[in-house]
């Protein structure tokens, strides 16, 4: 697969700050900050803990596991080597799309809202 997924209406994203999706059998945890939309691993990296479920504060999503917190932007854990790995992401037509097929070391870019 190497298409855009749609995968979320933004409006409800951006209430919710999080959400987890699948594409096809891979989980995606989706998160809204300041404007912008990332997508990670669900699977956190330290301990496999569902990152969808953490909490998203000042810039970071904290995993609920054993709190290790990511940068949204960078998917950098906090005073460690390990990143969490991330989707591109974009926003068409007030959707959420992701590529699940190019998972990364890290985000490449988080979606800014553009409104039509």
């Amino acid at each position: 697969m190497s298409d855009w997924v749609d995968v979320a209406e933004l409006a409800d994203l951006s209430r919710r700050r999080k959400k987890l999706v699948t594409v096809g059998e891979t989980p995606i945890a989706l998160f809204y900050a300041d404007g912008e939309v990332y997508a990670f691993a669900d699977a956190c990296v330290h301990k496999g803990r569902p990152l969808s479920r953490g909490t998203v504060l000042h810039g970071r999503v904290i995993c609920p596991g054993h709190q290790w917190a990511f940068d949204l932007r960078t998917g950098q854990a906090d005073d460690r080597e390990e990143c969490q790995p991330g989707y591109p992401v974009r926003i068409e037509a007030g959707r959420v799309q992701v590529r699940a097929d190019a998972l990364t070391p890290a985000p490449l870019a988080p979606a800014p809202l553009v409104q039509e």
